[in-house]
């Protein structure tokens, strides 16, 4: 049964203090200044090496992107006893300590955290928020060893402490001694425990429900007075029953579940004006959303609502699939550089397919509005030039360099491991249930993986080695052509076979163009020229302002004589928006963009395109339908 509160309940948490003393590392994090944003950090290392060297992660496990988070450290000292000692710095992360085996190493610095995303660590007079991978610096040689960390609570005289008497934490840590509000002391099993549990402060939201038995607890921070809290916990409870029964269901007839990895989980869900993301962990997720995607007391759920209950499901889903079940090169992870993998198209991708699906199973979602959200993901695929061009394992491997640096070109040379690796799934699975009659499907898949890697580190040739024991017969022709190869997916007559009806509707003025825009300030600034297209032909690129259009004559004129002239002259028109363009072209399919470009004015010759179709997906068989979603 789902309950939520907005004060503290939990009873107070206590450890024995010999289990207190055990840490071999230990961080205290206080919240030292947070007008300036400023978290003071003191690492108490109990036996540290002679040279002990320690290091800042580069990234965190979940967002494949070097974030170079040393950049926000600072002022770093090194003492034993009284005696101060010297922090050699090594490179762009990491530190060298000479001292004495024998004695405890203390060290302390600062760390600026002005980051309000869920990768990083954010600190002002609302809110703190951080990831161990961003304020902990790792003690090379005692990573496998005890970590414990304790955060105090904020005195009345700390700058910016006025309003944190109110503050809760919240946290997928184990509590050693804590206050019910949650200050105190925490026990990381190791440092990869510690960087996997993010930690949230401040005067949020709270609610508690049970689900298959286990607790879940979900915060909401920044949440409006119109938020409907019962509304989220009651759905959210939905999705991980679903998805906790979805792995471990045994015996389906009589409803018994295998206990989930985790014996408790924590949502953190931080609420901005406009913002949207999450990031996975091993017992927690952290989360980003508009205001506005919130539910509403009295409110029908908006579309936006539908999106975060796909995000919620997405990351629960990761629970299973990357956190325990993962790519054999994640067996541990190095958090001093780039973590490579081709694999991604079937964790995030996999995962993408799921978090909708599972939407659907758990009821929050009807089959044409799953149908939409499919529609979505197909369309987007089939608009971007680059899954011709990149290989969808390619862009799992490039993830590094590409997928977090987007820019004009991105469309045109690279595809999204999320986006195709979603529609990979779905031709797996639709295709086990056709040549099966529905007897297996990529459940079947999901939870084999999970039993024959011993939810574990994973390879491409289990994937295939599960697939062929499934469906005697092997699979690397598929897997070839859809992973490793650019050749279109066969969706249409997958989809078909399900009694899903597929329309060729006329597609948006901008992919008629080839085109990606802004408008602004009443203005067309073109961001993206695609491959291939009408806009590319003419010449435009990315950058360009669009100032307006000049149209031929629509008739010709008579003179005096009695003879036709030519052609009228061309008129000349402004264009603020895109969708003003066919109220000026007319029945015109040859036109002139006038376009700036480093402050001059060109003409460029814009043939427009007779027919550009894009997908929508319908309910044919309604039957055939229900038998896979359902």
């Amino acid at each position: 049964m789902a309950r939520s509160s907005t004060a503290p309940s939990s009873p107070r948490a206590r450890a024995p203090q010999s289990a207190t003393r055990s840490a071999a590392v230990a961080y205290q994090v206080e919240l030292e200044d947070a007008r300036a944003h400023l978290y003071r950090v003191t690492l108490t290392i109990a036996q540290p090496e002679a040279r002990q060297r320690l290091s800042l992660p580069v990234w965190i496990p979940g967002s494949y992107l070097v974030r170079e988070f040393a950049k926000h450290l600072q002022e770093l000292t090194a003492r034993q006893g009284q005696k101060a000692l010297t922090a050699q710095q090594l490179d762009k992360c990491s530190w060298a300590v000479d001292c004495e085996p024998a004695q405890p190493l203390v060290l302390n610095y600062r760390i600026y955290a002005y980051d309000n995303s869920v990768r990083a660590a954010w600190l002002d007079t609302q809110r703190g928020f951080f990831n161990a991978t961003s304020l902990c610096l790792r003690v090379e040689g005692r990573e496998d060893a005890p970590h414990r960390l304790t955060l105090p609570r904020p005195h009345s005289a700390d700058k910016g402490a006025m309003a944190m008497s109110q503050w809760q934490v919240a946290t997928g840590l184990t509590p050693l001694t804590t206050d019910p509000q949650g200050w105190g002391s925490y026990q990381a099993a190791d440092y990869d425990e510690l960087a996997d549990s993010p930690v949230e402060m401040g005067a949020f939201w709270r609610g508690d429900f049970t689900a298959c038995g286990v607790p879940h607890r979900f915060i909401v921070a920044g949440a409006p007075p119109s938020f409907d809290g019962a509304r989220l916990l009651a759905d959210a409870q939905r999705i991980c029953e679903t998805e906790i029964r979805f792995w471990h269901a045994q015996g389906r007839a009589k409803g018994a579940v295998k206990a989930p990895p985790f014996q408790r989980y924590v949502f953190m869900l931080n609420a901005t004006d406009d913002n949207y993301g999450g990031l996975e962990h091993r017992n927690s997720t952290a989360l980003i959303c508009g205001r506005r995607d919130l539910p509403r007391v009295g409110q029908k759920p908006s579309e936006g609502y539908t999106t975060l209950l796909g995000l919620i499901s997405h990351e629960y889903f990761h629970t299973w699939n990357v956190k325990r079940l993962r790519p054999a090169e994640f067996a541990r992870y190095d958090y001093t550089r780039e973590n490579y993998t081709e694999l991604l198209w079937f964790f995030e991708g996999f995962t993408s397919y799921y978090d909708d699906l599972l939407l659907r199973r758990a009821g929050l979602v009807d089959d044409a509005t799953y149908l939409r959200l499919l529609n979505k993901n197909i369309n987007q695929l089939l608009q971007t030039p680059g899954r011709l061009v990149q290989t969808v394992a390619q862009a799992s491997l490039d993830a590094w360099v590409k997928y977090y640096r987007v820019d004009e070109n991105t469309p045109n040379a690279t595809v999204s491991y999320y986006g195709k690796g979603a529609l990979v799934a779905l031709c797996i699975d639709l295709t086990l249930r056709a040549e099966t009659a529905h007897k297996k499907s990529l459940d079947d898949v999901m939870r084999a993986l999970w039993r024959r890697c011993k939810a574990g580190p994973m390879t491409e040739s289990d994937v295939l080695a599960v697939l062929q024991e499934l469906s005697g017969r092997s699979w690397k022709k598929e897997i070839q052509h859809w992973v490793h190869g650019t050749r279109e997916l066969p969706l249409r007559e997958l989809l078909q076979a399900q009694g899903v009806a597929i329309h060729d509707d006329p597609a948006q003025l901008a992919q008629r163009l080839g085109l990606r825009v802004t408008e602004n300030n009443g203005g067309l600034q073109i961001k993206t020229v695609l491959r291939g297209g009408a806009a590319e032909e003419a010449g435009f690129a990315a950058g360009d302002e669009w100032l307006g259009v000049e149209v031929p004559g629509s008739s010709a004129s008579v003179g005096k004589s009695g003879k036709a002239k030519a052609a009228a002259d061309p008129s000349a028109w402004r264009l603020r928006k895109l969708d003003d363009l066919p109220l000026y072209a007319g029945e015109q399919l040859q036109l002139t963009a006038l376009i700036s470009r480093d402050q001059r004015i060109l003409r460029l010759p814009l043939a427009l395109p007779k027919t550009s179709t894009t997908w929508r997906l319908a309910i044919e068989g309604s039957d055939r339908v229900k038998r896979w979603l359902g």
